[in-house]
């Protein structure tokens, strides 16, 4: 698929991968024509001129026929999620964005959608593989047998098999990233739903501009994470979007970081 000859939806365009996605995609000419979030427009990270742009509820399932209304690709980013802290103390919340899933591939079907992109996550992977400071690198297989992040990432590890199987069942082509901690610029770096790096380097300015040179991190900073920057994220949604791959594929860096040495690193600036 050349997504330059299809007509897109973008869902949780209001969001900080979501509103970096629509812009990439009108800057490689695709043809944009729909963007939705929940939020007010006016609490949008950004939006783009020349797209219709909704603030819609995406678990009622009436929206997301509005959404799919005359496009021929959807990419789905919407859901009520944030960094480990929102993710643990809101495991029911994250749950409930399987009603977005739900129902846009339904809506999908209905409206003779011909390819749907879906963000999933890192924490669909198996937490016992997890538990090592030494973990190496995981594998698209490591997600089973499943043991993935309770209430996120069993949400997104259920939504993931029904990509497959409304494409097994249906015919709509499927393709599912797992992103892994998406930084950079526009991003949440407050308010306890932001990312491992953004709240690194918020912690790090405000301990240097406070004066107590010290900061709180989870664990003990030794686990390990791969941090992918914004743009590579975009380009790397589009081109699985546009590809033949039709299992989940991880999408992030190889390289992985602990949170000591990312401070450390800061720290020293």
């Amino acid at each position: 698929m050349n997504l330059k000859n299809e007509k897109v939806a973008v869902c949780g365009a209001g969001g900080f991968i979501g509103g970096h996605l629509v812009k990439t995609l009108l800057d490689q000419g695709v043809n944009v024509v729909r963007a939705i979030d929940i939020k007010p427009l006016d609490e949008w990270y950004q939006h783009s001129e020349g797209v219709e742009n909704l603030s819609l509820d995406l678990k009622e399932l009436e929206n997301c026929y509005k959404a799919a209304k005359g496009v021929t690709a959807v990419f789905q980013l919407a859901a009520d999620m944030g960094g480990m802290g929102f993710i643990e103390n809101n495991k029911a919340l994250c749950m409930l964005s399987v009603l977005i899933n739900t129902h846009m591939l339904m809506a999908a079907r209905d409206s003779c959608v011909r390819r749907f992109f879906y963000s999933s996550s890192a924490c669909v992977y198996n937490g016992d593989k997890q538990k090592s400071a030494d973990v190496i690198p995981l594998k698209e297989e490591d997600a089973y047998p499943a043991l993935p992040e309770d209430g996120y990432g069993w949400e997104k590890l259920f939504s993931e098999r029904m990509c497959r199987h409304f494409e097994e069942d249906f015919g709509l082509q499927c393709r599912v990233a797992r992103f892994h901690n998406v930084y950079g610029p526009l991003g949440t770096w407050t308010g306890g739903r932001e990312k491992a790096p953004a709240a690194i380097c918020r912690k790090v300015l405000e301990a240097r501009m406070s004066g107590r040179h010290e900061i709180e991190i989870w664990g003990d900073g030794k686990q390990t994470r791969s941090f992918m920057y914004i743009d590579d994220c975009t380009r790397g949604t589009q081109m699985i979007m546009e590809s033949d791959i039709h299992e989940p594929l991880n999408l992030g860096s190889d390289e992985l970081v602990t949170n000591w040495w990312t401070s450390w690193k800061r720290s020293r600036a």
